[in-house]
Parts: C-alpha cells; structure tokens; sequence
C-alpha cells in the first residue's frame, strides 16, 4: 500500500486536481452551453431577432452565468484576486471570443448567404466548441491565476504552509 503524503504523490494530486477543475469547467461549460444555444434558437426562431443580434445576446446572458459557475465552483481553488480585476479579464476574454463568434455566424449569415436556422446554429456551435478552448486556457492563465508560492523558509521567516493569495477585494 502506498504511502501518502510523500513526494510521489503529487503528481496525482494534481492530475486529480486538474480533472475536477476540468470537470467543473465542463460542467459549468454545458450548462451554459445548453443556455446559449437555446436562447439563440428562442431569439432567431420565436421572436425574429436578427442572427448576429441573438448571438450576442445569447453570449452574454451565457457568460454572465459561466463567470457566477467559475469563480465559485470550477476554478474556485485558484487565486482570488479581486472582484472587478477577474470580471473585468473574464469580460475581456469573453469578449474576444464573441467577436471570433460573431464573426463566424456573420459570415456564414451575410457573405455565405445562409439564412437556414439550422445552417447558423451549426455555425453557432462550431464558434462556441472554439471559443471554449481558448477561453479555458485564458481562464486558467489570466483570470483564475494559479496561487503564488512562497519562497523557502529561512530561519528568521519560520516554515511556509500555505501558498500567498492576494486580498479578495470583491464584497460579500
């Protein structure tokens, strides 16, 4: 039997740690994606909403529900650096990816001449399977950063336990 808490086990602590953040993220990702698509089906098809009108829409109602699903669930065991800082590159990520996604229902809309519902939800799809990639890996990166180590004890400092986590400005 293995023993635990030595060195050896950290690589699956962080492979274990990685797959529960992935799965949050996918979970959290499905259900919004769920959201996403189902507006933008509502708002094209019900209630006549312009293609890239109820892209956008649906995307933000999405990414304000991703960004309440993330901070607090998938990527909550990551640093917490403030409120307004991981909207705001939470936004600004999203916001390139809703550019990519409005970009490809446009031109699949207006230069492709596509007007077929089921033509531009594909196209819809296709944006958000791309988006998620690269929204992923911006989250991990910029938005949820990974906690910052401690230096190695010295004498006068005494023994490091936990990793530095800058001050949360949001309000609870």
């Amino acid at each position: 039997m293995p023993l635990t808490g030595v060195p050896h086990d950290r690589p699956r602590s962080r492979w274990r740690s990685l797959l529960h953040e992935l799965g949050a993220f996918g979970a959290v990702g499905a259900a919004c994606f769920v959201l996403d698509v189902a507006l933008f089906q509502l708002l094209y098809s019900s209630v006549g909403v312009g293609a890239v009108t109820a892209k956008l829409l649906a995307t933000l109602v999405s990414m304000t529900a991703a960004f309440i699903g993330h901070r607090y669930w998938a990527f909550s065991h990551r640093e917490h650096t403030g409120l307004r800082r991981e909207y705001a590159a939470f936004a600004l990520v999203n916001g390139a990816t809703l550019v990519l996604g409005l970009a490809i229902v446009g031109l699949v809309r207006y230069p492709l001449d596509q007007d077929a519902a089921l033509v531009l939800q594909a196209a819809n799809i296709a944006s958000i399977v791309l988006g998620t990639v690269i929204r992923y890996v911006c989250y991990r990166r910029w938005v949820f950063p990974a906690a910052v180590p401690l230096p190695p004890p010295t004498a006068a400092t005494g023994p490091a336990t936990t990793p530095r986590r800058a001050p949360d400005s949001s309000v609870h």
